[in-house]
């Protein structure tokens, strides 16, 4: 099986020339096109994974290819568990994403294990899909919005996150690192991923208010959510989401009562409470407290913006003429039986923020003995 290039390169983060960029690793065709698929999608891979891309038994072929990687040092064998639990495989070379121009691609990183299945899951439903091409990179992004679609929004009005003081502040867009399809029969249509990792869809909702600004110029777009099997009944949460904060827009009057609501919880603390203004308690129990804090939290970093946002009909109208739908995909493959650790809820129960910088289980050593012509001195 090959990968379908698109005619235009900004279409696929997998493109010709990254994929010709490792012809120096002695690799087939095949294994550097997933080679480069796993570092800018994933960074890390299960076995399976590359034996469902180039459709080949698994078996002698995969375990030298992966044994290559791990003796040259351009991935990392990290045991997850328990034997018979299989390993899971961490692209880090920087090498080799320069050769591809992403010397920066956070996916180098090691991470814990929960994250690092969180990536595996990810990389499955791009594998899975391949009516998509896909584009993972921030800077794939952007290119493509600004170069194809001609959006004309600025990188603030892009789904972005902000650090440091107004004078030194950074922008990062599509924080979020997650797949964005487009469809190869009609490049009009999009795909947007998010992989479920709580029961309640707190950061969700900041996902999608975060992207509202991107739906109501695209119109046409599906939001797939990529549901593992211990969070299946956390479906319904996750669609009254969307329709609370995409498709049910606030009266503009709401809106503006807000504001002076929002502006005096934030100097008596910060905190939302009982609002004594009958109208504005009305609309909490209209509109519910999980959108409320949800607008809050958001007002907090962004401003007033988000609630003018939050009154547009854009939305609402391209939802009902059938241009935008939410799919749900489960993920029933066992993932090294490692789910569980990418809880997000059971880590704060368990202090996890504390823990987030440990690091995850031993890791294979690099074998110095078979060296390509990348490995830097």
């Amino acid at each position: 099986m090959t990968h379908a290039y698109p005619p235009n390169r900004a279409f696929d983060s997998v493109s010709i020339s990254r994929v010709s960029a490792l012809r120096d690793c002695d690799l087939t065709p095949r294994q550097r096109s997933f080679l480069v698929t796993v570092m800018v999608h994933s960074g890390c891979f299960l076995e399976r994974q590359y034996c469902e891309f180039t459709a080949t038994v698994r078996g002698q072929n995969s375990r030298e290819f992966v044994a290559r990687l791990v003796a040259r040092g351009f991935a990392r064998a990290i045991e997850t568990g328990p034997v018979r639990r299989g390993r899971l495989y961490h692209v880090h070379h920087k090498p080799l994403y320069e050769a591809i121009g992403q010397a920066d691609n956070r996916n180098r990183r090691l991470r814990t294990i929960g994250r690092m299945v969180e990536r595996v899951m990810i990389l499955d439903a791009v594998l899975g899909d391949r009516r998509c091409w896909w584009l993972s990179p921030e800077a794939d992004k952007r290119m493509f919005f600004d170069l194809t679609r001609e959006t004309g929004l600025r990188p603030e009005e892009y789904p972005h996150i902000t650090f440091g003081p107004a004078s030194r502040r950074t922008v990062r867009c599509f924080p979020d690192k997650l797949p964005i399809g487009i469809e190869k029969k009609d490049t009009g249509r999009f795909v947007f991923l998010y992989l479920v990792n709580r029961r309640i869809p707190v950061d969700f909702r900041q996902f999608l208010i975060r992207h509202r600004d991107l739906f109501a110029n695209l119109h046409w777009w599906t939001l797939r959510l990529l549901v593992p099997r211990r969070f299946g009944k956390a479906v319904a949460l996750y669609k009254a989401a969307v329709r609370e904060e995409l498709w049910t827009p606030l009266n503009p009057s709401v809106s503006k009562s807000l504001e002076t609501y929002f502006r005096e919880r934030q100097e008596q603390g910060g905190h939302l409470g009982d609002p004594s203004d009958q109208y504005v308690a009305q609309e909490f129990r209209k509109q519910g407290m999980p959108k409320i804090q949800a607008l809050y939290r958001a007002w907090r970093r962004l401003g007033d913006k988000v609630l003018w946002q939050s009154s547009s009909t854009c939305l609402r109208d391209d939802w009902s003429y059938g241009r935008s739908a939410v799919e749900v995909q489960l993920l029933n493959r066992q993932y090294l039986q490692l789910t569980g650790s990418m809880d997000r809820d059971v880590w704060a129960k368990r202090g996890a923020k504390r823990k987030s910088r440990q690091l995850g289980p031993l890791v294979s050593a690099p074998s110095l003995d078979v060296l390509s012509t990348l490995v830097a001195p």
